[in-house]
């Protein structure tokens, strides 16, 4: 099967603006924009899931016109990025004093870097998911602590608790979304306000005492991990702060660095779905890696893939209940 990215998808209607006018900085202040044209299919949606935590994530949201918003602390400060398809190009739309970084770094957000050499279908179930999904790309955010906070309030709860306790963190401490972004978006904060969070605030968020530690005591190493060069390195340096192992350092840098084979080992359901649908039974971590072991280099991507399937083991009992952190 040819891998290769295929021809550009064809061009669309106009584009629209923010607000509904026709595609263009003119008329719109303080906005900056990048038209880029990807190499081949290209599934925004699909590329831009493993990012938003929910629905209400307050740093990313899909508006009924179909664009995608996304709020970030970037390098440079706080910037608002609006992506949409525009004549067979993405186009990018920004503001904020961050805006000229997002738009530089958008291409390697909807994966312009992925690399699928070595990467060759050993089971039909893959084979059967590359031929559906080929606008699936690995993409990267360049941001550490942004991906790292979300993924320790996952940390052995159900997600549905971490993404509350995400919502009301941001809501507090996020400062307002630069730009005419959709109401209700934050920055993300820096981390000298993370390392500040009063315990009590922590508990209101449903957060208890060791993810809390774990984040405070991230964000004073914030500058050395965003500075890492590679996925090796951040995963050292991740895997050296207290409270964070081997699922957490793979679930940041599949975000942060686009790494297509960091498998998050310790997931609850990954296991189960990876043995599933490669061997027809359910399996634990050893199992996977065992399962996984042809695709070294695209480990992460196998699994992304698998989830798209939709193949899923038979249930075993009824589902985990949240733990309100906050009654405790």
């Amino acid at each position: 099967m040819d891998l290769r990215y295929g021809a550009a998808p064809p061009a669309g209607p106009r584009c629209a603006g923010p607000s509904g006018e026709p595609g263009g900085a003119a008329g719109r202040p303080g906005v900056r924009e990048r038209r880029w044209r990807p190499d081949g299919p290209l599934d925004i949606t699909l590329i831009l899931h493993p990012y938003r935590r929910g629905d209400g994530d307050p740093t990313w949201r899909v508006t009924p016109d179909g664009a995608t918003w996304r709020i970030c602390r970037t390098p440079d400060g706080p910037g608002t990025l609006r992506i949409s398809r525009c004549e067979g190009k993405v186009l990018g739309s920004a503001w904020g004093p961050g805006a000229e970084w997002l738009l530089e770094t958008l291409p390697a957000l909807l994966g312009a870097g992925d690399d699928l050499s070595g990467f060759v279908p050993r089971h039909e179930v893959v084979r059967r998911a590359v031929g559906r999904h080929t606008g699936l790309r690995i993409g990267r955010t360049s941001r550490v602590l942004e991906a790292l906070v979300p993924a320790v309030l996952e940390q052995k709860v159900v997600l549905a608790e971490a993404r509350r306790a995400w919502r009301w963190l941001l809501a507090r401490y996020g400062e307002p979304a630069p730009g005419p972004a959709p109401e209700g978006m934050r920055v993300f904060p820096e981390a000298e306000v993370w390392r500040s969070i009063p315990s009590w605030d922590w508990h209101r968020a449903g957060a208890e005492a060791v993810r809390a530690r774990t984040i405070a005591n991230a964000a004073r190493y914030a500058a050395k991990l965003e500075a890492a060069t590679g996925s090796a390195e951040l995963d050292r340096l991740l895997r050296a702060l207290p409270g964070v192992g081997v699922w957490t350092s793979a679930e940041v840098r599949q975000r942060s660095h686009g790494d297509p084979d960091a498998v998050s080992v310790g997931d609850y359901h990954l296991p189960s779905l990876v043995g599933w649908s490669l061997s027809g039974q359910r399996t634990d971590d050893a199992g996977m890696l065992r399962l996984l072991a042809p695709y070294r280099g695209h480990r992460h991507r196998v699994g992304r893939l698998l989830a798209l399937t939709g193949r899923r083991p038979p249930a075993r009992g009824p589902r985990t209940a949240p733990r309100d952190y906050r009654s405790f």
